[in-house]
C-alpha cells in the first residue's frame, strides 16, 4: 500500500480486445495509479502506452454530471420516465421496429445483456446493433459459415508456440502491442518467423521476414493461391478432408483466381506459400484490414479454408486468430449484441432457438427476423422508419461511413437518447436526451477478450455527479415500460448469474458457448472472479476448439467455403485517382474521448495527417507539411501531408481518430461511402476513392491555451497538453481584427492583450492573460509558421515576451515531439543521444534513455532515427529495410 492506505484492485484495461489485466490504486482524491497485472494471462504485467496512461484519463473536466433533456438539466426520475414513455408511445403507434438501440463494445457484458434482453425479448424488435459491426462482423459471419458458430478456435498461448505468425491486415505492433511483444518474445526464444500481409508498410513490418504489399482488397486471391498450392504439393489433410464439406468446390473456384490481381511478384507469392506450407505451427492473425471490406467475409473464409484444408487448427501453435479492436467486442457477440444474432450464439431465424430464448426470459415476443445492421439502421432513421433511437457509449455521427449524412439523420430523428460519459461528442451534441453513465474504473462487470477469457472490470472510483451504471439505467427503463419482474436487477452479479445460466441453451442445441458452471456463483465469488476462459467445461488443460475435427454444423463437419476475389466496390477514376486506406495511430484509440485526455498520448502525433508516396507528392507539386484537401464522392476533409514510402503510389493513408471536437475538417468517415459486405453488413473502410489537392490558405496559425477553444476556420486541430491545449489552424478568409478574433475563439473577452504585429508580412503574435497568468497565445502569418511548438506547448508561467518570441531560452530544453510515449522521450533527446553517445540500434537507445523498452511499439521509429542520424550508419536507408529473405 502507499500513503493513502488504499490497496491495489485487479481490473481490466479499457482499450483493445487484448484484455490486459491492470492493478489500480485509487489515491483518495479521484485519481489513481495504474500498472500491469503480472498474474493476468493476457499480458503478464505488460501494458502498452495507452494502458500506462490510463491514470491521465480519469477526472471531471470532460464529464456529463447530470441527466439532460432538451438542453436542460433534469432529475433521473423525470428523464427515465420521459425515455420510457417516448419509447412506449412510439412502439404503440408505429410498432416495435420503429425504435432502435445502437450500442458499443465498450459496454460491460452485463450492460450488453440487459440492452439485448430489453430490445429483443420485450420490445420485440431485433433493431439493436453495435459499433462492433464496424470492426468484426465479417469474422462472425466467416466463423459461422465455416464452423457452424462464431467460435475463436485458439488462444494467446498459440502465439508463444508458433513457428510462423502471419499478420493479415493487422498492424499488431501499434494496435495490439502486448500481443506483438509476445510474438517478439517467441521470435527470440524459438526463432518464430513473421509475415505481414498489408498494402501499407507498418510498424509491424520492422521485424518481419517477409512483407507482402498486396493490392488493397486482394487477400482472397492470395489465400486462394495458397489453397491451390496446398493441394498441388500434397499437403491437404486427409483427416480434415473427411471432417469437412466443400473442398472440391472451393478448390475449383480458387483455381479461377488470377494471382496477378494481388500485385505481388510470382517469387513473393511462392516464398509465402513455401513458408506457410512448410511450417506446421502457423498462426494467421487477422484484423480490420480483412474485416473492413466489401468482401470481408470471403476474406475470412479464404484464410479459414487454408487452415481447415491442412488441419492446422485447434492444436498448439496453429490456427486462424481474429483479434478484436474493442475491450468487449467478444462479450457483445456472446450476448447477441448484433442485429442478426440471439444471445449465447443462438440464431434469430431458428424457430427452436427463438422459442427457447422466449421461454427462458418469459418474454412476450421474440422477433422472427434479423434487425437492421448499422448502415441500414441509420438509413432507416433518415427515411423516417426509426422514430426513437438510444445510442450507448459510441459516436456514430463521427464513426459511421458517410458520417455527415448519418449526423443529419440522427439530428432529424424525432427522439434520440445518448448514454455516455461526456456531452462533448459529435453525437451527444445533437441528441435530445443525455444520460450520464459511469465509466471505466467506476463500474463493475465482466468483459471477454479476443481469446475467450472473461475478466472482471472493478470499480475503484466513485461515479461523479449523478452518473449511473448502464445496466441500472436500462433496467429502470425496462421496469417503467411495464416489465418489472424481468428487469428487477440489483447488481451486476445477479445479471451475470442469469446470463451464465442461459448458456445452457447453447449447450442444449450443440453450440459452443458454455459458462453454466458459473451460474451459481455467489456475490463474493463474483467479486473475486479470476480470469476464466470459456468454455468452462473443457477442463483446465486445453481450451482450444476443433483439434478433434468436431464442428458445430448439424452434421458435425466444417465447411470449406468456395470464395473468389472481388475487387473493392469503390474504384479509382480520373476524378478520384487515389485509394484511401484508414486505420489507427499508435497512441490513440477510436475517437479519443478517453485517450485524447492524456497529454502524454497526445504528444506523439497531435495533428490529423495523410501519408502519401513521394512519387505522388512530386507529381502533384506538393511539399511536406502542406495542408491538403481530400475529396470523395460523399465528403471532404483537410489533413497535414506527410511524405512516406510506407504507402504505395496511388494510395494514401489517414487515421480515424479526429472528430468535430478535435478537428472538424478531418473526420475521415465523412469521406467513406456506405459500401458494405453483402453477408456481414460491415462497411468498407479500407478502399475509398479520393482526390488530393493543396489547401490554399490565406493565413496559418498555431495556438496554446489553458482551456479548450472554439475557433472558426477552414482547418483547426486541437490536442491536450500538460498545461492545457495546443492548436494548428489555417483559413481561407482574411481576418481584419486578430485581437478580437483571439478573444472570441478563446472565450476571453476581458483578458489583457500583449501583441506583436507585422502587418506587411501578415504576422501577428497575441498573448492573452489575466495580468499574472498566461491564458492563451495565438501566432498567425501568411506563410506556415516556424516556431518551437513542443516547447511552447509545455511552457509553465514565464514572461509574455518569451512566449511571443516562440523560442526557448538558453536555459530551457526543447525535447521535441514525443516518440516514446511510455517514458515521454522526445525526438530531439533521442537524436542528441544517437549522435553524442554513438548509438547504433534501438537496443542502444533503450539502454541510454529507456525508450522502446516497455511496449516496444516505438522501436520501428527508433530504428529509423538511428539509420538517419547515427554516424556509424550513414549508408543505412531511412525507410525500413526490406526483409524478403525467408
Amino acid at each position: 500500500m502507499d500513503g493513502t492506505g488504499l490497496p491495489e484492485v485487479r481490473s481490466t484495461c479499457a482499450y483493445c480486445g487484448v484484455g490486459c489485466g491492470v492493478l489500480l490504486r485509487p489515491d483518495g482524491a479521484g485519481g489513481l495509479t495504474v500498472r500491469g497485472d503480472p498474474d493476468h494471462p493476457a499480458n503478464y504485467g505488460r501494458l502498452c502506452s495507452k494502458g500506462l496512461a490510463l491514470d491521465e484519463t480519469v477526472g471531471l473536466d470532460h464529464r456529463l454530471l447530470a441527466p439532460r433533456a432538451f438542453g436542460q438539466d433534469t432529475s433521473w426520475d423525470d428523464v427515465l420516465q420521459l425515455v420510457a414513455d417516448r419509447f412506449s408511445n412510439t412502439i404503440r403507434e408505429f410498432g416495435p421496429d420503429s425504435v432502435a438501440f445502437y450500442v458499443s463494445g465498450q459496454l460491460l457484458t452485463e450492460d450488453y445483456y440487459v440492452a439485448n434482453k430489453l430490445m429483443k425479448g420485450f420490445i420485440g424488435s431485433a433493431n439493436i446493433d453495435t459499433n462492433s459491426r464496424l470492426c468484426m462482423a465479417s469474422t462472425v459471419a466467416g466463423h459461422k459459415r465455416a464452423f457452424g458458430t462464431d467460435t475463436v478456435p485458439g488462444t494467446y498461448e498459440d502465439l508463444d508456440h508458433a513457428d510462423l505468425v502471419v499478420l493479415v491486415g493487422s498492424n499488431l505492433a501499434w494496435c495490439h502491442p502486448v500481443l506483438y511483444q509476445r510474438i517478439m518474445a517467441a521470435r527470440q526464444a524459438r526463432g518464430t518467423k513473421i509475415v505481414v500481409i498489408d498494402p501499407r508498410r507498418t510498424a509491424s513490418c520492422d521485424q518481419a521476414d517477409l512483407h507482402l504489399a498486396l493490392q488493397p482488397g486482394s487477400d482472397v486471391a492470395l489465400f486462394n493461391r495458397l489453397l491451390c498450392t496446398i493441394h498441388q504439393t500434397g499437403h491437404v489433410s486427409a483427416e480434415f478432408l473427411e471432417r469437412s464439406n466443400g473442398f472440391s468446390e472451393a478448390l475449383e473456384l480458387a483455381q479461377l483466381d488470377d494471382p496477378d490481381e494481388t500485385g505481388l511478384s510470382p517469387s513473393e507469392i511462392e516464398a509465402f506459400c513455401d513458408l506457410w506450407i512448410g511450417t506446421e505451427r502457423v498462426v494467421t492473425v487477422f484484423s480490420q484490414g480483412v474485416n473492413q471490406s466489401s468482401s470481408g467475409t470471403d476474406k475470412v473464409n479464404a484464410i479459414l479454408n487454408c487452415h481447415l484444408a491442412t488441419g492446422r487448427i485447434g492444436r498448439e501453435g496453429m490456427g486462424p486468430f481474429s483479434v478484436t479492436g474493442q475491450p468487449n467486442a467478444m462479450g457483445g457477440r456472446e450476448v447477441g449484441g448484433l442485429a442478426n444474432t440471439l444471445a449465447c450464439h443462438l440464431d434469430i431465424e431458428n424457430e427452436d432457438h427463438r422459442q427457447a430464448v422466449k421461454q427462458f426470459w418469459n418474454s412476450p415476443n421474440i422477433p422472427r427476423r434479423q434487425g437492421l445492421k448499422a448502415v441500414d439502421l441509420f438509413r432507416s432513421i433518415e427515411d423516417g422508419q426509426i422514430k426513437a433511437l438510444w445510442i450507448i457509449h459510441t459516436n456514430p455521427a463521427a464513426t459511421m461511413p458517410d458520417a455527415d449524412r448519418v449526423s443529419a439523420a440522427i439530428e432529424n430523428c424525432p427522439f434520440t437518447v445518448v448514454s455516455d460519459l461526456t456531452a462533448r461528442t459529435d453525437t451527444a451534441r445533437i441528441a435530445d436526451v443525455l444520460l450520464p453513465a459511469a465509466g471505466w474504473a467506476e463500474k463493475s462487470g465482466t468483459v471477454t477478450n479476443s481469446d475467450r477469457t472473461i475478466s472482471r472490470q472493478r470499480a475503484v472510483l466513485r461515479p461523479p455527479g449523478q452518473a449511473r451504471s448502464d445496466w441500472d439505467i436500462l433496467a429502470e427503463v425496462g421496469r417503467r415500460m411495464g416489465w418489472e419482474e424481468a428487469f428487477n436487477y440489483e447488481s451486476p452479479a445477479q445479471i451475470f448469474r442469469e446470463y451464465a445460466s442461459m448458456t445452457s441453451l447453447a449447450t442444449s442445441f450443440g453450440k459452443d458457448f458454455n459458462i453454466t458452471e458459473l451460474s451459481d456463483v455467489g456475490d463474493e465469488d463474483y467479486d473475486a472472479l479470476s480470469p476464466t476462459q470459456w468454455p468452462t467445461t473443457l477442463g483446465a488443460t486445453d481450451k482450444r476448439f476443433f483439434g478433434d475435427g468436431q464442428f458445430f454444423h448439424p452434421d458435425g463437419k466444417a465447411r470449406i467455403v468456395p470464395v473468389s476475389h472481388k475487387p473493392p466496390k469503390v474504384e479509382t477514376c480520373a476524378q478520384f485517382p487515389f485509394l484511401l486506406n484508414t486505420g489507427r495511430n499508435r497512441d490513440q484509440w477510436h475517437t479519443m474521448t478517453r485517450s485524447g485526455l492524456s497529454p502524454r498520448l497526445s504528444a506523439h502525433l497531435s495533428e490529423p495527417y495523410v501519408d502519401m508516396n513521394p512519387t505522388d507528392v512530386d507529381r502533384l507539386g506538393l511539399s511536406a507539411a502542406d495542408l491538403v484537401q481530400l475529396d470523395s464522392s460523399v465528403g471532404s476533409g483537410v489533413f497535414r501531408l506527410r511524405i512516406s514510402e510506407a504507402v504505395a503510389p496511388g494510395q494514401v493513408f489517414a487515421p480515424i481518430h479526429w472528430t468535430g471536437e478535435t478537428a472538424p475538417s478531418a473526420r475521415v468517415d465523412a469521406l467513406v461511402p456506405s459500401v458494405t459486405d453483402p453477408i456481414s453488413g460491415q462497411p468498407e473502410s479500407k478502399a475509398t476513392a479520393v482526390s488530393v489537392r493543396r489547401l490554399n490558405a490565406s493565413w496559418y496559425g498555431f495556438a496554446i491555451s489553458v482551456d479548450a477553444a472554439s475557433p472558426t476556420a477552414e482547418y483547426w486541430a486541437m490536442s491536450k497538453t500538460g498545461k492545457g491545449y495546443r492548436m494548428e489552424l489555417a483559413g481561407k478568409q482574411d481576418i481584419d481584427d486578430w485581437e478580437h478574433k483571439a478573444r472570441e475563439w478563446f472565450g476571453l473577452p476581458d483578458a489583457m492583450v500583449t501583441s506583436i504585429e507585422d502587418p506587411n508580412r501578415g504576422a501577428h503574435r497575441i498573448a492573452l492573460s489575466d495580468g499574472q497568468r498566461l491564458l492563451a497565445a495565438l501566432f498567425v502569418s501568411r506563410q506556415p509558421i516556424i516556431l518551437m511548438r513542443d516547447y511552447l506547448a509545455s511552457l509553465p508561467e514565464v514572461s509574455l515576451i518569451q512566449i511571443l518570441s516562440g523560442r526557448s531560452s538558453a536555459a530551457s530544453e526543447d525535447c521535441g515531439p514525443i516518440v516514446c510515449s511510455c517514458f515521454g522521450v522526445g525526438l530531439k533527446t533521442i537524436i542528441g543521444a544517437i549522435r553524442d553517445k554513438r548509438l547504433i540500434n534501438a537496443d542502444d537507445i533503450g539502454d541510454a534513455l529507456q525508450a522502446g523498452t516497455n511496449c516496444g511499439s516505438c522501436r520501428p521509429e527508433l530504428a529509423e532515427l538511428v539509420a538517419e542520424h547515427s554516424k556509424l550508419n550513414r549508408n543505412t536507408p531511412k525507410s525500413f529495410p526490406e526483409k524478403q529473405q525467408v
